[in-house]
């Protein structure tokens, strides 16, 4: 299994947590590729930590079904269902529709203007057409409004569904997908909605969002 050697480091986290967080962008960016086998002893001298904080990792990432352990055997990635993307987008629709009607109840001032300048920089990584880092931008334009919805069950499950449609974005299309300028016309409507504290309006603005790309998914399938 080869490990790259210029991975980045986070900074002020566990030895488990340091581990985690590479571990789960190996396999989400495909450095480490669906039902590769994954040995502990090479992962901890390859991180600098000890065999524990691995193996704590690993139990957390099969938590979230990045990986299967297989007891006395070996621990594996886990393979890519294409169609599972078909169930994943409506789930996440759903939860972020929950979170911008509450939202739309709690949210202030400054966290509008900073909505609208994190869409900005999306837009402007769309017409530079940098889509990887539109993507980031795209994710922490719903995360803010996820956070704001003040409930810690829709972020739990959101990052949990988030990572495997990136994944799924990495892995089986290769590129980003639904980064568009339509896209940041929605998250303005969606702005919109939750800056005049309309509920109905910012649910039903983040489901037409987050559900477009799943015309492009279907022709792609």
């Amino acid at each position: 299994m080869p490990i790259p050697k210029d991975y980045l480091t986070p900074v002020r986290l566990s030895a488990k947590d340091k581990t985690l967080a590479q571990l789960q962008k190996w396999i989400i960016e495909g450095t480490m590729q669906p039902d590769e086998k994954l040995n502990d002893a090479e992962i901890s001298a390859a991180l600098g930590v000890s065999r524990t904080p691995v193996r704590e990792a690993l139990q957390i990432l099969e938590m979230q079904g990045l990986v299967q352990m297989f007891p006395g055997k070996d621990t594996r990635v886990t393979t890519i269902d294409k169609t599972n993307i078909l169930k994943l987008y409506p789930t996440l629709a759903a939860l972020h529709a929950l979170a911008a009607e509450t939202a739309a109840r709690l949210i202030q001032p400054e966290q509008v203007r900073q909505l609208h300048e994190l869409n900005d920089f999306f837009a402007k990584h769309v017409e530079d057409n940098d889509l990887y880092q539109a993507v980031e931008y795209d994710e922490k334009f719903h995360n803010m409004i996820v956070d704001i919805s003040d409930n810690p069950y829709i972020v739990s499950f959101s990052s949990s569904l988030q990572m495997h449609i990136r994944r799924y974005k990495y892995i089986f299309l290769k590129r980003p997908l639904g980064e568009s300028q339509a896209a940041a016309q929605e998250h303005r409507e969606i702005i919109g909605a939750l800056e005049a504290h309309d509920s109905e309006g910012a649910a039903h603005f983040m489901k037409k969002n987050l559900l477009r790309p799943l015309e492009q998914i279907q022709q792609i399938l």
